[in-house]
């Protein structure tokens, strides 16, 4: 414990002897520099190491450093040179605001060993500012009755700068009422004060505008400017005054109170409450007067207060002051006469006496209207009166007694055109001005059934696509009746037409009510194209009145129905089967397909195509008539069976179409082809070649083989032999006695034609088809329906005959019986064939 104490006393002086030698190192003295502000950066302001006697080349080691005693940074040491320069410009009036010396502390430091200098900156002023104002404007009040040599204060002006270069004097612009003098404060402030030297006058010049310039005492001299602005204001001096002294006014009488007389006009030339200006009578004008008109005392308006009559005063006198509201209030006055004037004071009456109203549109011209009389209180020409009414109306007035007038029709009325009529009845009189009054009556017209309904056509065209749905909208057609309530109100009709037996209203029918047209059923352009009938409109008048259009429903087709196939018939589903020789030429003719569509004539245009072939080199086919024909002879390396499918096209959107199959089968034979049509006449009959076989077969069995097949005939058509023969001719194909070969007769000189027999019955018809070799004329003929089977006759109207020139040879097949039908047609011509064959001395040298 008595050893510690003596280690804490050492402690203290070792302390003590730290600090002693680090004071001793601090220069107690101070080196004083001075510069002017603004200086540019870079500038030098002093070498310290030559001033404190540093070694320059011992600066960096000795780390050396500058401490500004400030916020910024203004100056720095260069360690190399040990120069003192200026790093930012300095503002003195930023660092020293309002003082007159302003010094910058600075502490130069150095290491090893420690040593402190004292440096003091001075920063000397510059004249860097101008003189400014604290107000751009000095507003200031000056009465006009303020006396000469007063004084006003006005603001100084502020120059931070100090000395020589703060302000120093003051200008005032040129004026012939105010100057300046400038006074120096305690402090040396300049100051100025505004001396009026001449009297103000407001009405003369009310505002003053002058420029204060203040000075400063630097070279080059700075200054500022401040604007004042000096309001006189007003005192009452000035006595209100009046445009006229003296005014004459002339009045209608019997101008409606209220009525304006004059405005009176004083003027003042003061302001404010001196300017104010109130208007009244003098004691000289009369009760009667005041009591007449009316004085406004605040605008000086002389209004009609009481009533004037011309004949009762003509002749009002009055005198008007006019004061201001002043402290001490000035006035002025003016005399004002008014003449009453006479005028047409009286306006003119009208009075309706009598007025028939609704009435019917077509009432009779010269009927009376109205009864209508007028007056007028006025004497001369003031009471004499004219009554008319609107140029444009069918209407006019008839006076029929003194001032009584009667309103006619004068033109016929159409309520359609105007429904009613606002009749304005104005009467004048002949004073001057002409005194008018109106009356206005309303004539309303009442409506009659004069008006046919009308439909805004003469003739509809309509376009139904046919399969189109029962009960559709097909049109609306609408008349207009331009009468009111029942006589407007249509009922629409279809007029009855029939065609083929069925009237219209079953075909189509429209809507009793609006006039809608609507189909009842179905149409179909193939039975039924268009259609002409007429509808009725008809109004609920009383009579009615009716008017009638023409309507054409035009039906526009559809591509329904798809070809058929009309030759070579076929049964449905078959296939026909034709035999040519083998030994035909090029070109020849092989088979004609005939297709018909019941469509329009657009959808109905066909045309063909092979749709299958066997050989594609060996036939053609015409796409438009349908003619198949050899485009080469036959070789030997031809089948002998040739399969064709033949489509049949029309031309509708999409397109429809029908196919038969031909089988062809060519043979031996050595019959001459007849490359060339001739027409000969129709008494030879037709033959076809026989075959080596038949020959052979009718020599020994020919007997046999004619009742095989008179027997197998008779079963297949199920009939009983007809009693008589066929006339002896060569070769004949009958039909049924009665039956005639009537309607269109087509007569062609095709090369290879299929002839068609139509026959009806009670489920089909009977189609025979019969090739006719070339060089021969056929006729093709429809064959309307027989009651029964008869004997045969000769008559040539059932019996087709070909002639052949060498020889004829008939060759018939495919004979299609539908269902259960009876069949028409007997078959004779293998009969008389064999007969002719075998009983001919001719036929037997050629077989």
């Amino acid at each position: 414990m008595g050893s510690f104490v003596p280690m804490q006393s050492y402690k203290r002086y070792v302390l003590l002897l730290i600090l002693f030698s680090f004071v001793s190192n601090i220069s107690t003295s101070v080196t004083h520099y001075s510069i002017p502000e603004e200086m540019k950066e870079g500038s030098v302001v002093a070498n310290l190491a030559s001033d404190l006697s540093l070694d320059v080349k011992t600066l960096n080691q000795r780390k050396m450093r500058l401490d500004i005693i400030a916020n910024k940074k203004y100056l720095d040491v260069n360690k190399e040179t040990g120069e003192l320069y200026v790093v930012e410009k300095i503002d003195r009036e930023n660092i020293c605001p309002a003082k007159s010396s302003c010094y910058l502390r600075l502490e130069v430091i150095l290491e090893n060993p420690l040593r402190i200098f004292n440096i003091e900156l001075e920063i000397l002023d510059i004249n860097d500012n101008a003189p400014q104002f604290r107000r751009d404007a000095i507003h200031l009040d000056i009465s006009e009755a303020t006396p000469k040599g007063e004084r006003f204060s006005l603001s100084n002006a502020v120059d931070p700068d100090v000395g020589s270069n703060s302000v120093k004097t003051y200008h005032l612009s040129e004026s012939e009422h105010f100057n300046i003098e400038v006074q120096t404060g305690r402090e040396g402030t300049k100051f100025a004060d505004l001396i009026l030297k001449k009297s103000l006058d407001r009405e003369q010049q009310a505002v003053h505008n002058l420029i204060l310039t203040a000075v400063d005492g630097g070279t080059p001299a700075r200054s500022g400017t401040a604007s004042v602005i000096v309001h006189v204001s007003d005192t009452n001096d000035n006595a209100p005054s009046f445009d006229k002294l003296n005014y004459s006014i002339k009045i209608m009488e019997n101008s409606p109170i209220g009525s304006l007389v004059i405005q009176l006009n004083a003027t003042d030339l003061d302001e404010g409450t001196n300017s104010e200006i109130t208007y009244s009578y003098s004691l000289y004008t009369s009760e009667k007067t005041q009591e007449t008109f009316n004085l406004n005392p605040s605008t000086g308006e002389i209004t009609v207060k009481g009533m004037l009559n011309y004949e009762d005063f003509r002749i009002y006198d009055m005198e008007v002051i006019a004061t201001d509201k002043g402290a001490n209030s000035l006035s002025g006055q003016c005399t004002v006469k008014i003449l009453v004037e006479d005028m047409n004071d009286n306006h003119p009456e009208i009075s309706i006496k009598s007025f028939q109203s609704p009435v019917n549109e077509n009432i009779e011209l010269d009927t009376v209207i109205a009864v209508v009389s007028v007056s007028d209180k006025d004497s001369g020409d003031n009471g004499v009166v004219d009554l008319h009414i609107p140029d444009n109306m069918p209407f006019k007035l008839r006076e029929s007694s003194d001032n009584y007038y009667e309103l006619v029709v004068s033109e016929p009325l159409d309520r359609e055109k105007v429904p009613e009529y606002d009749v304005t009845f104005t009467v004048t009189d002949r004073g001057s001005p002409p005194l008018t009054d109106n009356e206005t009556m309303t004539l309303e017209l009442l409506d009659v059934n004069d008006n046919v309904p009308q439909f805004p056509q003469s003739f509809y065209t309509i376009r139904v696509m046919e399969n189109n749905a029962p009960g559709a909208l097909l049109s609306s057609l609408t008349a207009f009746d331009p009468d009111l309530h029942e006589n407007q109100y249509l009922v629409y009709f279809i007029l009855e037409k029939e065609i083929a037996n069925t009237s219209m209203s079953m075909l189509f029918s429209i809507n009793p009510e609006n006039g809608n047209l609507y189909a009842l059923k179905t149409f179909d352009y193939e039975i039924e194209k268009d259609f002409l009938f007429h509808i009725e409109a008809r109004d609920s008048g009383s009579p009615p009145l009716s008017s009638n259009v023409t309507v054409h429903i035009i039906i526009v087709d559809q591509n329904d129905n798809a070809p058929v196939i009309v030759s070579p018939w076929r049964a449905h589903g078959s296939v026909v089967e034709e035999k040519i020789p083998r030994s035909t030429d090029k070109g020849s003719l092989v088979a004609k397909v005939i297709a018909l569509d019941t469509d329009s004539v657009h959808n109905s245009r066909i045309t063909y195509q092979f749709l299958q072939v066997t050989d594609a080199t060996l036939f053609s086919l015409d796409q438009y008539n349908g003619e198949i024909r050899t485009m080469r002879m036959f070789s030997y390396r031809d089948p002998r069976h040739q399969r064709l499918v033949v489509v049949a096209k029309d031309n509708g959107e999409p397109a429809l179409s029908a196919t038969v199959t031909i089988k062809l089968s060519t043979v031996e034979t050595a019959v001459k082809a007849y490359s060339d049509m001739t027409e000969v006449p129709l008494e030879y009959d037709i033959f076809s070649d026989l075959n080596l076989y038949l020959v052979i077969g009718l020599g020994s069995v020919s007997f046999l083989l004619l009742i095989t097949i008179l027997v197998t005939i008779v079963l297949k058509c199920q009939k009983p032999k007809p009693s008589k023969a066929a006339p002896p001719c060569r070769n004949s194909v009958l039909s049924e006695r009665n039956s005639t070969i009537a309607d269109s007769t087509l007569v062609s000189n095709d090369a290879y034609w299929y002839s068609l027999f139509l026959a009806e019955t009670r489920k089909g018809k009977l189609v025979v088809r019969q090739p006719v070799p070339k060089g021969s004329r056929y006729i093709v003929s429809s064959i309307p329906r027989g009651t029964g089977l008869t004997d045969t006759s000769d008559s040539a109207a059932s019996t087709l005959q070909v002639r052949s020139p060498e020889y004829t040879c008939f060759h018939m097949h495919h004979v299609s019986l539908r269902d259960n039908s009876s069949c028409i047609l007997q078959i004779y011509t293998l009969q008389i064939f064999f007969r002719k064959r075998l009983f001919s001395p001719t036929s037997t040298k050629k077989t």
